[in-house]
């Protein structure tokens, strides 16, 4: 096979070969190998987990049991964790990102302490509405990003501040200034293309040391998915 279809069933028969529950666990299998995010004993929490294939990856890079370490899986439907590469330290919750308030967040790490990775593959089912689908997509990545580094203060002569105000709305039901990303810590935020992912990302480069974008070779040649990677909470 070649072509779109021989590259998608390659990444499925792979994930099947190496007891994955999806393909896209290639995906973080990617972002690990090039940026090494997750290190041993890591408290990793996983946005819109299902079905389950980066826990499993993101379980992988915690090391062996002795390391410590977390990963908390967090969805809106129930998720089982995977039986294979998964141990002890993985656990999911069910949950609605969109009114889960950062406290009750927080009380999901290590002592309470935060997270030192948090990771968002979510993605709105997509409706065919390409405006929709790219708005509700910056409402998830919006999410994500204010639940990881607090309540978002944008400065009115940034090029990024018409982005931002769009999705004010989205940060979340609670005013509490603190995130849940610890500092030093990555963050990594799926969204459909569109042109405020660039706003996004500039607003990122004030709080993260390093960010970039990136597009994993396991993403459908029909998908328009892209990560937005920031590493090093300031």
């Amino acid at each position: 096979m070649s072509g779109a279809t021989g590259t998608a069933d390659f990444f499925y028969r792979e994930a099947q070969r190496l007891g994955y529950v999806a393909r896209s666990a290639f995906k973080l299998i990617q972002i690990q190998k090039q940026h090494k995010l997750i290190a041993p004993g890591a408290a990793v929490l996983d946005l819109g987990c299902a079905p389950g294939a980066w826990l499993q990856v993101a379980c992988q890079n915690l090391g062996p049991l002795e390391k410590g370490g977390v990963v908390i899986g967090l969805d809106v439907k129930k998720v089982k964790v995977p039986s294979a590469h998964c141990d002890s330290r993985v656990r999911t919750v069910c949950a609605d990102v969109m009114a889960l308030m950062k406290q009750q967040a927080r009380a999901m790490s290590p002592q309470e302490r935060g997270f030192s990775v948090i990771l968002s593959d979510m993605c709105p089912v997509v409706s065919g509405i390409t405006t929709k689908d790219e708005a509700i997509s910056c409402e998830l990545g919006m999410r994500a990003l204010s639940l990881a580094i607090g309540k978002i203060k944008l400065k009115e002569s940034a090029d990024y501040s018409i982005t931002m105000e769009k999705f004010q709305s989205s940060t979340g039901p609670d005013p509490d200034e603190d995130g849940v990303l610890r500092r030093g810590g990555n963050l990594v935020i799926k969204f459909l293309e569109n042109e405020d992912v660039p706003g996004f990302s500039r607003f990122c480069k004030e709080k993260f040391k390093k960010v970039s974008l990136l597009r994993p070779k396991a993403t459908r040649s029909s998908s328009r998915e892209i990560y937005l990677i920031c590493e090093g909470l300031r």
